[in-house]
């Protein structure tokens, strides 16, 4: 009998040592989708704070945010706008990918403005809050299409450059740049926009590493459920106006390319990429929205670790990953 229970506690703690690696295993992984329900068109930036904060198109009204600590488990927080300061200057309008940035004392959103088939009344405004979280105060529009004369001037995107400031945007008509004043309110005085890339792309992130500067952007259809074709591709260039290049040395404003990012069998649809951000181990990640083909409903927000290979971004398999190790934190 005494034999018995030895054995019986031998083999509790044996199975109790089992499942507490098994749980540290757990721990350092994490899956896709890392939030499993709509959060199209991300952009994400680090607070004062220590928190993650990701903005996303307004399949929740007024435009989400959401917070975390370790990009992997993410709290909504509250919205970026109300019913009385959501921004009006495209009537019957949505909000659509947002770009969150910091400037100077201030956290600066640009965002879109548009209705479905709304390419010359669309436009980008901008607004301005104390802390990531908001409130958020609109400023209004910077521009609209017929104004600027880009058609579909939605999804942009800001970066500074050499002590400047500029905004990128365009929707499958082209993609644009153009030079923002030093407060990055306004456009700068007589700048005009030069087009930088073809109208197979449309949600623009330009990442800066090493000598070259590297366009990222979407290709296909982003809003048809499992029939959708989006995908994310990338090129690079030595310059921020380009040109931007595939790896053959074809040109993006020919509407060339490198796919960094397709479908698999759980996944499709997977593209309009947020900034790249460096966990503490020096990892590079990315999000990303797509459609689950087991929960269709929506656009669910991904996550995965870009990786560099003779000076180009590439995600493994290039397709979404469904169990991976997670970014590191200390």
């Amino acid at each position: 009998m005494k034999k018995k229970i030895l054995l019986l506690i031998f083999g509790l703690t044996f199975l109790n040592s089992v499942c507490v690696f098994s749980k540290q295993e757990d721990d350092r992984l994490y899956r896709n989708p890392v939030v499993n329900y709509s959060l199209p068109d991300p952009s994400i930036i680090k607070g004062e704070d220590g928190y993650y904060y990701l903005y996303a198109t307004e399949d929740i009204r007024n435009l989400p945010i959401h917070r975390s600590k370790d990009l992997v488990n993410w709290e909504f927080v509250g919205t970026a706008f109300s019913k009385e300061t959501r921004p009006n200057f495209v009537k019957k309008a949505g909000i659509w990918a947002p770009d969150i940035n910091k400037i100077g004392d201030h956290y600066v959103m640009y965002y879109s403005m548009s209705v479905w088939g709304g390419e010359w009344t669309c436009g980008i405004g901008c607004a301005v809050a104390d802390k990531p979280a908001g409130p958020f105060r609109d400023l209004g529009k910077l521009f609209i299409s017929s104004e600027i004369n880009v058609q579909n001037s939605i999804d942009p995107f800001y970066i500074e450059d050499k002590g400047n400031k500029y905004l990128f945007w365009g929707s499958f008509r082209g993609i644009y740049g153009i030079e923002l004043s030093e407060d990055g309110l306004s456009l700068k005085s007589g700048a005009v926009p030069p087009k930088i890339a073809g109208g197979a792309f449309e949600g623009t992130y330009i990442h800066k590493r090493g000598n070259y500067y590297y366009l990222f952007a979407s290709v296909g259809s982003c809003c048809q459920g499992l029939k959708s074709t989006y995908r994310t591709v990338v090129g690079r260039s030595d310059n921020l106006f380009g040109p931007y290049l595939d790896k053959k040395g074809n040109r993006m404003l020919d509407n060339h390319y490198e796919v960094l990012i397709h479908k698999n069998e759980s996944f499709v649809g997977t593209g309009h990429n947020s900034e790249i951000v460096t966990d503490d181990a020096g990892n590079d990640w990315i999000f990303y929205h797509a459609v689950s083909t087991a929960n269709p409903e929506g656009r669910v927000l991904m996550l995965d670790q870009v990786k560099w290979k003779s000076n180009w971004p590439l995600v493994e398999s290039s397709s979404p990953s469904l169990e991976s190790k997670r970014p590191v934190f200390k």
